[in-house]
């Protein structure tokens, strides 16, 4: 069948099919105005683990979703698939994990990285594999995009999306980056790692399309991030949580901050979700929680009102899910990517 055959034959209100793509969803990437790329790496998580097994897992909770949006009509028919989940890249990530555990061990034993051999060896490799993980994305990432496909990503830990804005970068001449985190992720070479999952912005700063980085939620900083902050206040505009929340306790309202963080945003914005950014309540098995945070529908308000003020959201990634023995982290984060994906497709003008 075609895609129109295909949806003509689909009943959304049905129960998910399991042999289907992503929310029980009839279409390949092919045949979907929107494609996700799922990333299953973790290798330089330094606290909790289990975000590789993240994209599968909010796979499998995808067909518990109800399709139906009382803004969007129908949104489902424009097409949304997951490409198939690299169990080469998920291997690999499993055997490199390792290598980092015995790394930090050692950081923690108070051995000196530059001086310790096995240290130096374990990160030269680490380092290497992870600009092959960039690499990969990016190639990824570029194929879908030369197909005119809305792109997000599904990792993995939140060092997986560097290879998708420096694609995105050589489409985009300037664009800024939404990070929605519990945290700064600015630390240069975080234990030694370039590419750590906690050096994400710091890396993406790297990037001279990136005109401006807006992070909200931010409450687990150190001082060397503080720092990068206020050495670039024209570049970076950071929301911390404890602001935030004082501001509400005062009168402000939600809208009123929301109005104003999308005011700091250039016309072009990529998103940058990591779930820790919600009350870990929403998401307790994720690596590296922290306690404060988000309620789901303030993110969904922020996006809607980014997307309502007709900036165009270029692209995006949901990060930092790790199952726990039950299936509330992949519920939440299948809901939300569920959500997060029809908002950057209204954007785009594809529904």
């Amino acid at each position: 069948m075609n895609k129109q055959q295909k949806i003509k034959s689909f009943d959304p209100n049905s129960v998910g099919n399991l042999s289907n793509n992503i929310f029980g969803l009839p279409f390949t990437t092919d045949e979907s105005e929107v494609v996700l790329i799922p990333v299953p790496w973790e290798v330089t998580v330094s606290y909790g683990s289990g975000t590789a097994n993240g994209p599968k897992a909010i796979f499998d909770a995808s067909f518990q979703i109800d399709l139906f949006d009382a803004k969007i009509q129908d949104a489902w028919k424009m097409g949304i698939a997951l490409d198939k989940i690299p169990a080469a890249i998920k291997g690999k990530s499993n055997r490199l994990r390792k290598k980092t555990e015995a790394y930090i061990t050692l950081l923690e034993q108070g051995k000196d990285a530059s001086s310790n051999k096995r240290m130096k060896a374990i990160a030269q490799g680490i380092n290497k594999a992870s600009r092959e993980l960039n690499a990969y994305v990016k190639n990824k990432t570029s194929h879908f995009l030369a197909k005119n496909k809305t792109v997000g990503l599904v990792g993995g830990d939140h060092s997986t999306p560097l290879g998708f804005m420096q694609a995105l970068s050589e489409q985009h001449t300037s664009f800024g980056v939404l990070q929605i985190d519990a945290h700064a992720d600015l630390r240069n070479a975080y234990e030694g790692f370039e590419f750590s999952h906690a050096s994400i912005m710091y890396n993406a700063l790297k990037i001279n399309s990136i005109s401006k980085l807006v992070q909200v939620g931010i409450r687990d900083y150190c001082e060397e991030e503080v720092d990068v902050i206020n050495k670039k206040p024209d570049r970076i505009i950071t929301y911390f949580d404890r602001d935030i929340k004082r501001r509400m306790y005062e009168g402000e309202t939600w809208k009123k901050i929301c109005d104003e963080i999308v005011k700091q945003l250039p016309e072009k914005v990529y998103l940058s979700f990591d779930i820790d950014g919600l009350d870990p309540k929403l998401c307790p098995n994720t690596g590296t929680p922290v306690a404060g945070g988000f309620e789901v529908e303030q993110t969904l308000y922020l996006i809607e009102r980014v997307v309502e003020s007709g900036k165009t959201i270029i692209g995006f990634d949901l990060n930092e899910v790790s199952p726990g023995k039950d299936e509330w982290d992949a519920n939440v984060g299948a809901r939300l990517l569920y959500r997060i994906t029809l908002q950057v497709a209204r954007s785009q003008k594809k529904i």
